[in-house]
C-alpha cells in the first residue's frame, strides 16, 4: 500500500512539473526578425510561411517591428483580409513596436495599414490553439473554411515540452531512488 501511495504521489509531482515547463507563454516576432513587416519580396517571402511553421497558442504575444512615419498594423476580420480593406479594423496600432497578445484561439488577421502594401501581400494569418494544447503537445490542422489563403499547419514545439519532461522524470528517478 505504502508503494502505492509513494507512486501516485510520484505522478502527481510529474505532472505538476510538466505542467509548469509547458505553460510558458512565448513572444512571437513576427516573420521571426526585426523588420519584418514589410512587402514581400516573393511568395516564397511571405509571411504567411513563417506562420505556418510557427505554432501559436492563447496567451502568446506577436511583436512586429516596423517605421511608424511609413506603416501600421491592422487587425481586421477574415473578410477585411481578403479584400484589403483598411477602413474597418478591429484594432489599430501605429507605435513602431507593436505589441499583440493573442487572448482567443482560432485565427487572427493582420494587414499593413499603408496604401497598397496589403494588396502587394503585407498581411499574415495566425491560427491560434487553445490553452489545452500546452500541456497535450498536439494541434488539430485548422479547417480550410476557416482560413483563407495557403494552408496552415500548426507544428509542435516539442523541444520545450521534451525538456520539461527529461527535467520532471529525472525528478521523478531521484525521488524513487531516495
Amino acid at each position: 500500500m505504502a508503494g502505492f501511495l509513494r507512486a501516485l504521489c510520484y505522478s502527481q509531482v510529474l505532472v505538476f512539473l510538466l505542467s509548469i515547463t509547458c505553460s510558458a507563454a512565448k513572444e512571437f516576432l513576427v516573420g521571426g526578425k526585426t523588420n519584418a513587416w514589410k512587402i514581400p519580396s516573393s511568395q516564397s517571402d511571405s509571411l504567411n510561411k513563417w506562420a505556418e511553421s510557427s505554432r501559436f497558442l492563447v496567451g502568446d504575444s506577436l511583436v512586429w517591428t516596423y517605421d511608424k512615419e511609413k506603416d501600421s498594423v491592422l487587425k481586421v476580420r477574415r473578410e477585411a483580409y481578403i479584400s484589403c480593406n483598411t477602413s474597418d479594423a478591429i484594432e489599430e496600432y501605429n507605435g513602431g513596436n507593436t505589441k499583440v497578445t493573442l487572448d482567443k484561439s482560432g485565427p487572427h488577421y493582420f494587414i499593413s495599414g499603408a496604401d497598397g502594401h496589403c494588396e502587394k501581400g503585407q498581411k499574415v494569418i495566425v491560427v491560434v490553439l487553445s490553452q489545452r494544447h500546452r500541456l497535450v503537445g498536439v494541434s488539430p490542422a485548422p479547417s480550410p473554411s476557416e482560413v483563407e489563403g495557403p494552408a496552415v499547419a500548426p507544428t509542435s514545439d516539442a523541444s520545450s515540452f521534451k525538456a520539461g519532461y527529461l527535467v520532471a522524470l529525472g525528478v521523478l528517478v531521484g525521488f524513487m531512488w531516495m
